[in-house]
């Protein structure tokens, strides 16, 4: 192996050739400068050398650390060519002359305008600005609805849901036999580039849109889905007068996100969102099996609170994008709900409602023609994606047609995953990936002859993945199917409504890069520390947890996205961290530099005292940081902690009791002169499949 000096002078003179390379092609002197001082990092890098920096070494691990586990890194892109930086400076070229000669056209306007006030004339027809090259106001809304987002498609303001460039509304305007199915300019770039506009739809709308569906005259049930790494915030303060006197079932969704801390973590997880129900105003049906201390809470308000509050039918936990729980929902609501008239499907926003909607559209619940004649809902990571009403008809739950389905249902519980198709086990391994939980959604009926009765489940096309690669949109077979007024008469509709804007979340901070490194779409690997009294946890730059006084060291586990980083370090080092590194690849949310931190809002202090240890297994409180993820913490026995938390201006930090007191426990060795663990991520669990069994050597 060569010595370091040898080697760094080696690679520096290959870097020196190419950096002549580049100043033959035009470019700086700082691009070369760059170079060589990235090769003297790079192997500058490593453990150091000599008795004093071995002590230095030993003193600052375990006060100064980054933690973005190995497993979860992404490979680092390579160096770009001197051919591809010369195009990336045409493409910069290119981008500042648009925008000069926008900004051109933009002062001639304004010159234009001032010329017209002054004299009230016409101008001549030379000196007419060109029009705008998207917004097209003189063509009327189209009565067409974006198959993606429901809202009604026009050419008028980039800005209002439902824009589509006129040309593209104009082709689409014959098209009334619905062969042609189009999306508008939102949903598109959300589909096929990660990209999100923001549009102008305030909560105030979001909430009047959804109130007046639910107005509607007639039976209805209401689907209030949750998500259950948001509790409590998820459940929002205007559920009870937004749902009324109509029945209610909560659906605690993103199950597949949490690990199993301890067995029965199911049935807490269940019994906790049930306590969360009776807290936000919500009440168990009468004789139906709710917490043990539910119950009497509503006897204590008497009859007449009672019937002023909504009432919960049900709770169910459920994982629309890996399928766990969906077909006991829908057994359910055949047998409960029937077939006596619509169903809405109400929550927040990003709380899974259009996954959800694309799940069961492809179920026994949707109509078999239904299912190939209704296009997905568009899903995306960014909040709000839903802007109006998307439905399909239910499929009437007759004698027949419940046989028939609890005959494939058992006939699938018989079948162990030896026992499937090479389709449907790459299927289940992805899920798997996705996933702690994973079920088995399938179909009984189909419409389509040429269709194969097989399991059509594919996560890549409900969920964002962590490497940001494109997902692939699932294509409807190429003869359309259409519903006819026929198959519609006198048909119940399977309603998804907007979501529901919630206030105070660090979501409508960011930006659509931030939100896909924030928000988690695989199974959330938790990352253990033990810290002792004046140390500081960060949560990239958007979270920040003081250990201010404590008896003794304890354990900090981090239940967030696998890609937003975490960063210990002393206190007294704190500040000058969060000012050198915000904004930068260290704490990597936001990102931007300099510029993005000056818009973004400062982190605000609070102070917290949890109540006495209950020992090294068991946390006693989580700190969550809005809907960024939280940190468990668990101290030594009776030992009680003073922390200072931080988030940004215009969030909530909650303290809650903890979703999964025994999470300290799914954690490996510690890592050698650290603060860390090694993490461990649990097994993932399939249903609605027969148990593979134990061959004995």
């Amino acid at each position: 192996m060569l010595p370091a000096r040898l080697t760094r002078w080696l690679l520096c003179g290959v870097l020196r050739g190419s950096a002549s390379a580049l100043a033959c092609h035009g470019f700086p002197e700082q691009f070369r400068e760059r170079r060589c001082a990235a090769a003297s990092s790079l192997l500058g890098r490593g453990r150091p050398h000599g008795p004093a920096a071995t002590r230095d070494h030993e003193r600052d691990t375990g006060v100064e650390e980054r933690f973005l586990f190995p497993e979860y890194v992404l490979e680092p892109e390579p160096a770009p060519t001197p051919e591809e930086l010369v195009q990336e400076l045409v493409q910069q070229q290119q981008e500042e002359e648009r925008q000069r000669r926008q900004r051109q056209q933009q002062r001639r306007e304004e010159r234009l305008k001032q010329k017209l006030r002054a004299g009230g004339r016409a101008p001549p027809a030379a000196e007419l600005p060109d029009p705008p090259e998207l917004p097209d106001p003189p063509v009327p809304p189209s009565g067409l609805h974006c198959s993606g987002c429901g809202a009604e498609l026009h050419c008028q303001d980039p800005c209002v849901p439902g824009y589509l460039p006129g040309e593209k509304l104009r082709g689409a305007a014959p098209a009334d036999s619905g062969s042609a199915r189009l999306v508008c300019q939102r949903c598109w770039l959300l589909l096929h580039h990660r990209r999100a506009l923001r549009l102008q739809v305030t909560r105030g709308q979001y909430l009047e849109l959804v109130s007046a569906a639910l107005q509607r005259p007639g039976p209805a049930l209401v689907l209030y889905m949750v998500d259950l790494l948001d509790l409590p915030d998820a459940l929002l303060p205007e559920l009870p007068a937004l749902v009324g006197p109509k029945q209610l079932i909560v659906l605690g969704n993103k199950v597949d996100l949490l690990p199993q801390d301890a067995p029965g973590y199911l049935g807490r997880l269940r019994d906790r969102l049930w306590d969360d129900c009776v807290r936000a105003g919500l009440l168990p049906a009468p004789g139906h099996q709710g917490p043990q201390h539910a119950g009497g809470d509503g006897e204590k308000n008497g009859n007449s609170s009672a019937r002023s509050r909504t009432v919960v039918r049900d709770v169910r936990l459920i994982s629309a994008k890996t399928g766990y729980g969906i077909e006991e929902l829908i057994s359910a609501l055949q047998r409960a709900w029937r077939y006596r008239g619509d169903v809405y499907l109400v929550g927040a926003t990003n709380a899974g409602k259009s996954t959800l909607f694309n799940t069961l559209l492809e179920s026994d619940y949707c109509t078999a023609k239904g299912a190939e004649a209704i296009d997905r809902a568009t899903i995306s990571p960014w909040p709000g994606t839903t802007l109006n009403l998307l439905k399909f008809p239910i499929c009437n739950p007759t004698p027949y047609r419940m046989f028939e389905r609890q005959k494939r249902l058992k006939n699938d519980a018989s079948k162990s995953e030896e026992d499937l198709n090479e389709q449907e086990q790459n299927q289940l391994s992805v899920l798997k990936k996705h996933g702690y939980v994973v079920g088995r959604v399938g179909r009984t009926f189909l419409y389509s002859k040429e269709q194969k009765n097989e399991f059509e489940f594919d996560a890549d096309s409900l969920a964002f993945d962590m490497g940001n690669e494109p997902v692939e949109v699932v294509e409807k077979p190429t003869k359309r199917v259409e519903l006819t007024p026929q198959d519609v008469k006198d048909a119940h509709w399977f309603y998804d409504t907007p979501g529901i804007m919630k206030e105070n979340c660090i979501l409508n901070l960011l930006t659509d890069k931030e939100v896909n490194n924030v928000l988690p779409t695989y199974s959330i690997v938790p990352r253990t520390f033990v810290l002792k009294p004046g140390m500081v946890l960060f949560l990239g730059a958007i979270g920040r947890i003081d250990f201010l006084k404590g008896n003794q060291s304890a354990w900090f586990t981090v239940v967030a996205s696998n890609f937003l980083p975490v960063h210990i370090t002393s206190l007294d080092k704190a500040d000058a961290v969060y000012q050198r590194h915000a904004g930068h690849a260290l704490l990597q949310v936001p990102m931007g530099g300099e510029e993005r931190m000056a818009e973004f809002p400062p982190l605000v202090a609070e102070d917290i005292t949890l109540k006495e240890g209950l020992g090294p297994s068991e946390a006693v409180a989580d700190i969550k940081f809005s809907s960024a993820g939280w940190v468990a913490v668990t101290p030594h026995l009776r030992d009680r902690l003073h922390l200072r938390g931080y988030a940004p201006q215009g969030t909530v930090l909650t303290v809650r009791p903890p979703l999964l007191p025994y999470i300290v426990n799914i954690k490996g060795e510690r890592i050698r002169r650290s603060v860390a663990y090694k993490t461990k991520k649990p097994p993932s669990l399939v249903y609605n499949v027969k148990k593979k069994k134990n061959m004995n050597m």
